[in-house]
């Protein structure tokens, strides 16, 4: 029988689970929300024992990866996944990158470091830009407050919708070991995004602010201090992928949709 054990059971690990057992597979995980501990030693390593697949959502930890350092010795399965970010490709001006591209050279240099590790370990590696999905939108920040126009002509990104995350990995369980860029058709500017969420909750548009006024945190601005599109033609040829929600606008509408009463 088909049997995932998932390192980490996050935002986007969840989805994935649901897809998988809606499949018929059996799940297990680790983590803060997990029915495993992932400081429980026995425990883990007796459901890696009955696992056919291991996927990893676990973050980097002080440029090492805490699977690979507590649990490398255990992972002799075919099928291995790593979710990963496309913030291995650093700043390229707003040009497009592929799997092709090399990695490391920016603010992500952990991530890159883990990346490459799980590569080399024969690994299936999504790499993901910024994701958002129900419950995590820019539905709710406009709701909340708590949305930014930032005044940053030719700055754009790329995004996915975690349906669109668990669908690439599904698509993936028969699929050759390597990197896959998972991204939807459309990098737009992050204001595009936030005028579009107005626009479908008759909201009134935030105030445009250079990024001194915005407030953000040092992680939201670390987001703006890297331009680039992410390309995801490998995932459709190789996986026979391709994003549901293939824009910004299609994935709003099923954020609101779902956040309904």
């Amino acid at each position: 029988m088909a049997h995932l054990f998932i390192f980490g059971l996050g935002y986007s690990a969840k989805r994935i689970k649901r897809s998988l057992e809606r499949m018929g597979w059996s799940v297990e995980a680790s983590g803060s929300e997990a029915d495993i501990d992932f400081a429980d030693d026995a425990a883990v390593r007796a459901a890696l024992g009955r696992a056919s697949h291991v996927l990893t959502s676990v973050p980097p930890s002080d440029h090492a990866d805490p699977v690979l350092a507590s649990y490398g010795d255990a992972l002799a399965h075919e099928w291995l996944g790593y979710l990963s970010s496309t913030g291995v490709y650093g700043d390229t001006g707003g040009a497009w990158v592929d799997e092709s591209a090399a990695t490391g050279s920016g603010r992500r240099s952990a991530r890159a470091e883990c990346d490459a590790a799980w590569l080399a370990r024969g690994a299936r590696v999504f790499r993901l830009p910024g994701i958002y999905g129900p419950g995590r939108s820019a539905i709710e920040r406009v709701r909340d407050g708590k949305a930014h126009r930032i005044d940053l002509p030719g700055q754009v990104f790329s995004r996915i919708h975690v349906d669109d995350i668990a669908a690439g990995v599904v698509a993936a369980l028969d699929a050759p070991p390597g990197p896959y860029n998972l991204a939807d058709d459309l990098p737009v500017n992050q204001n595009a995004v936030i005028e579009e969420a107005c626009r479908l909750l008759d909201a009134a548009l935030p105030p445009m602010q250079s990024l001194e006024e915005s407030g953000l945190s040092a992680q939201a601005l670390a987001f703006y201090s890297e331009n680039r599109r992410v390309a995801n033609g490998k995932a459709k040829r190789v996986l026979g992928w391709s994003p549901r929600f293939a824009d910004y606008r299609a994935g709003l509408r099923d954020c609101l949709r779902r956040s309904l009463p």
